[in-house]
C-alpha cells in the first residue's frame, strides 16, 4: 500500500483547519443546524490524531482508522459521512506506490460512498457542492497531484461559496426551507478545508 506518511500529514494538516476554524463552522451551523458542526469536527479530528502510527500497516489501514474515529466521535450526518468518505477511499488505494489517477480514483469512490450514504445531489446545499466540482476540476486539470488538487481545491471553494444562496434539501437546514439561504452550508466549509490540507500534503 501507499507509504502512511503524506496520508497521516493530511489529517493533520486537516485537524490544523479544523481546530482554527471550529468556532466559524460553528456559528454557520447556528445558523441553519444544530449549532455543533465546528465542535463535533474537532472532536473527530483529535481522535484521528490519537492513532498510534506504529500500529498501521499501511495507508488503506490508516484511512479506515481514521473514518472510523470520526464516526465513532462525530456526532450528527458529519461523522458517519466524513467516515464513509475515507474508510471507503483507505479501501480502493492500490498497493504499493500510486500515481495521481490512482489517489483521485479513490477520493472518487469514497466521495460517491459519501453521496449514496446521505442520499443528497449536487444543488441539495450540502457538502456534494464542493466534492463533485472539486473532483471534475481534478480530473481536467493537467501535470501532477499537486496540479490536480489545486484545481480541485479552488473549485471547492467556489462551489462552497456557491452554497449560500441555495435552498437545503437535506439535513436539519432543510427544515427551515426559504429561510437556509444567505448561509454557507457547514459541511460544504469543512468540506474545503479537507481538500486544502491535501493540497499541502499532496503538493509535493
Amino acid at each position: 500500500m501507499p507509504e502512511l506518511q503524506p496520508f497521516a500529514a493530511w489529517m493533520a494538516g486537516f485537524k490544523t483547519r479544523i481546530d482554527e476554524q471550529a468556532d466559524y463552522l460553528t456559528d454557520l451551523d447556528r445558523q441553519i443546524g444544530d449549532a455543533d458542526h465546528g465542535s463535533n469536527m474537532a472532536r473527530g479530528v483529535q481522535a484521528i490524531s490519537e492513532i498510534d502510527l506504529d500500529a498501521v500497516p499501511d495507508a488503506g489501514a490508516y484511512l479506515k482508522k481514521a473514518g472510523m474515529a470520526l464516526v465513532s466521535k462525530v456526532g450528527g450526518a458529519s461523522g458517519p459521512l466524513y467516515g464513509t468518505l475515507l474508510m471507503r477511499m483507505g479501501g480502493a488505494l492500490p498497493e504499493g506506490e500510486f500515481t495521481r489517477e490512482d489517489f483521485l480514483a479513490a477520493l472518487r469512490t469514497g466521495v460517491e460512498a459519501l453521496q449514496a450514504r446521505g442520499k443528497a445531489e449536487v444543488g441539495d446545499k450540502t457538502m456534494l457542492d464542493v466534492w463533485f466540482p472539486a473532483l471534475e476540476a481534478a480530473d481536467s486539470a493537467e501535470g501532477s497531484l499537486a496540479d490536480a488538487l489545486a484545481a480541485a481545491a479552488a473549485a471547492a471553494r467556489t462551489g462552497a461559496e456557491a452554497t449560500i444562496p441555495m435552498i437545503a434539501h437535506k439535513g436539519r437546514a432543510s427544515y427551515l426551507g426559504e429561510r437556509s439561504k444567505g448561509v454557507k452550508d457547514p459541511g460544504s466549509a469543512s468540506s474545503v478545508l479537507l481538500i486544502e490540507a491535501a493540497l499541502e500534503a499532496f503538493g509535493d
